[in-house]
């Protein structure tokens, strides 16, 4: 494996303390690393501008960004043009990304219902019931199953229907709803909305950035209130609806003692499956004849979430950290699905002898061991990962250094979970949340979301943004990398409102949760969205999702799926800020219309920024101005000057 040359101190390049330790012990090992690679590759400005067409062989076409309407590509089209297709084409592998995440829980739904998958089972009956009368299906007096069956088939619409509305519009607040239907932008089918998107964005079809735009707007949102949020509610059917436990993070969950796998990728599946596998007697006989003194299951990014949210499992850190994790040499067994899996994670496996397993037939690795795994046996596959992890230990030869650091906090707070924490089992409502936003105790709320990405240093915009978002009363929810960046950083314990302003520190302290609740995986950023909509369905705060005083950010956006998480927030009507980098040119029709124009439609707004405490400005000045708008904006109570706080007005006048 190339040795790294990079000269730039881990500390430059993360906040997080373990992965420094291991970034060094990388260089000492002579291992390369994604961050290595990410100073030695710079990216290229005409492509980051999204300022480069090459959707036919007469091109690339490439248009200056500090020229943009100097010139067209060979076919005419302009930036505008050459940007929105660009943009289109992020937002439709992103909304495939989560839709086809979303169909295969769906598969397995139905294939627990026909009876085809008997390893898994209906746990979260209370959850199936609200999904059936959230669409309408009765549920009264009726079997289990012949309820689920309707469920199944209003949800497969989701994704094959051709015409009409996606069943979960029904869950939208009125007023939005009407404002998309306006504008032509509620889904159909995710199937057609992609490929209609694809289509459209190809060369000579749409070129008309503003229709092109609707397009985006109708495919993102076929994600998030489609593809992502019926991947939320199936697996909390099938596995349990989270709640909140104290779980133990960061790389220091690795044991010396212990057979030490780690499951990475974003399906819930295959890790349900292996601890089913790790519990198993014979399995647990065969790692203490070894001489481990046991299995020590670990996840990482967003499946390792999930699992968290429900079970408590330990979870080692987010997508930066992934390489960083096998560095330690503790590491007997890595295995991993789909979505933000790294090629070169199988290079620094054999490095330090870990055994690299795939296992999801969409998704090799060249020169990796694949063990497929299959939804009618699943343990098969997840017992034969096991069993090879047990021999790695039996023979590990690799030097070992894990580090000591951990942090414990709390995690699993679902959409219902906060109804009830909020109001009890007979009371449970957002009348509390809403209450508080209108007398000003809390500000507003916001989400910080999404991926760590090395083009950033790690998980610090992250942190510093949310304490100056806490620190001035906004209520935050997090999913993804991003929470698992609060919790490495010791943010998701109930000590964190020490943090907080006052008047969040004092609700906070009542209701007895932390001031960052951690809603868990990137896909269940729908449990945002029901959020935001039960908020307005309380009263108080607007008709529309557009009116509420929230915002959303992603500080280290990576993926296309971010790209389109971010757009189906957008046209649901929520201001959304990302940092470190944006893909459209500035000062284009295309740009404006995405940064100002949208919310002219009665949307919400796209903002960026660099810095996290630019991004905590702009979110706050946003809630500050929905807040004027509702009327409530005087509400706010007073907050006692301390002594830094004279001194400044002091210096000022």
């Amino acid at each position: 494996m190339a040795k790294p040359t990079t000269v730039i101190r881990p500390e430059d390049i993360t906040i997080c303390e373990t992965t420094q330790q291991m970034i060094a012990k990388a260089r000492r090992d002579g291992v390369e690393l994604f961050f290595d690679r990410a100073e030695a590759i710079k990216p290229c400005p005409i492509g980051a501008s999204s300022a480069c067409c090459k959707h036919c062989s007469m091109g690339p076409c490439r248009i200056s960004p500090s020229d943009p309407y100097g010139k067209v590509g060979i076919c005419g089209a302009t930036i505008d043009t050459i940007s929105a297709r660009n943009f289109g084409r992020m937002v439709a592998a992103g909304t495939a990304a989560h839709t086809d995440h979303g169909m295969a829980m769906l598969d397995l739904f139905r294939g627990v219902i026909e009876g085809t998958v008997t390893d898994f089972a209906i746990k979260d009956h209370i959850k199936l019931f609200e999904v059936a009368e959230s669409l309408d299906i009765e549920t009264e007096a009726r079997p289990i199953l012949e309820v689920a069956r309707d469920v199944y088939e209003a949800l497969e619409k989701t994704y094959t229907q051709v015409e009409g509305e996606i069943p979960l519009v029904k869950r939208v607040p009125k007023k939005t709803l009407e404002t998309w239907r306006k504008e032509g932008l509620v889904p159909r089918g995710a199937m057609r909305e992609i490929m209609e998107m694809m289509h459209r964005s190809a060369m000579g079809v749409d070129q008309d950035y503003e229709n092109i735009t609707k397009q985006i707007s109708r495919t993102a949102l076929a994600d998030g209130w489609g593809g992502s949020m019926v991947s939320t509610d199936i697996s909390d059917i099938l596995f349990g609806t989270p709640a909140p436990r104290e779980v133990t993070v960061d790389m220091g969950v690795l044991k010396e003692d212990q057979v030490n796998i780690i499951v990475h990728g974003h399906e819930p599946i295959l890790l349900e499956a292996m601890m089913v596998s790790a519990d198993a007697p014979s399995i647990k006989e065969m790692a203490k004849e070894a001489g481990a003194k046991g299995i020590n299951l670990v996840g990482m990014c967003c499946s390792g979430l999930d699992v968290l949210s429900r079970h408590g499992i330990p979870h080692a850190g987010n997508f930066s950290s992934t390489e960083a994790a096998l560095v330690t040499g503790a590491v007997d067994a890595m295995t991993v699905d789909v979505q933000c899996i790294k090629q070169d994670l199988h290079k620094v496996a054999q490095c330090y002898d870990t055994t690299f397993i795939t296992t999801n037939y969409r998704a090799k690795i060249e020169g990796a061991l694949h063990i497929e795994l299959d939804e009618h046996d699943p343990m098969k596959c997840t017992d034969e990962i096991i069993i090879k992890g047990i021999m790695r230990f039996k023979n590990r030869s690799k030097e070992i250094e894990i580090p000591k650091k951990t942090a414990r906090g709390i995690h699993g707070f679902s959409h219902e979970y906060i109804k009830y924490m909020l109001g009890g089992s007979f009371r449970g409502g957002y009348e509390p949340l809403n209450d508080n936003i209108i007398n000003g105790r809390i500000r507003g709320v916001a989400g910080v979301v999404g991926c760590t990405n090395p083009r950033s240093k790690q998980d610090f915009s992250h942190v510093e943004l949310v304490k100056e978002l806490i620190k001035n009363d906004v209520l935050v929810v997090q999913t993804g990398c991003s929470q698992m960046a609060l919790a490495k950083a010791g943010l998701t314990s109930p000590g964190a409102s020490a943090l907080a302003g006052p008047g969040l520190a004092e609700v906070c302290e009542t209701v007895g949760i932390p001031p960052i609740l951690g809603l868990g995986a990137c896909v269940d950023n729908s449990r945002i969205l029901m959020a935001v909509a039960e908020m307005v369905k309380t009263g108080g705060l607007g008709d529309a999702i557009a009116d509420l005083p929230v915002a959303g950010c992603a500080p280290e956006w990576m993926s296309e799926k971010a790209i389109a998480i971010g757009q189906y927030f957008v046209a649901s009507g929520v201001y959304t800020v990302f940092g470190h980098t944006f893909p459209v040119t500035d000062d284009t029709r295309f740009t404006r219309l995405l940064f100002g124009g949208l919310e002219a439609k009665g949307l919400g707004s796209w903002g960026f920024a660099d810095s996290p405490h630019e991004m905590a400005r702009l979110m706050i000045a946003h809630i500050d101005k929905k807040r004027k708008e509702l009327g409530i904006d005087k509400s706010r109570e007073r907050v006692l000057m301390d002594m830094s706080d004279r001194r400044a007005l002091a210096a000022n006048e």
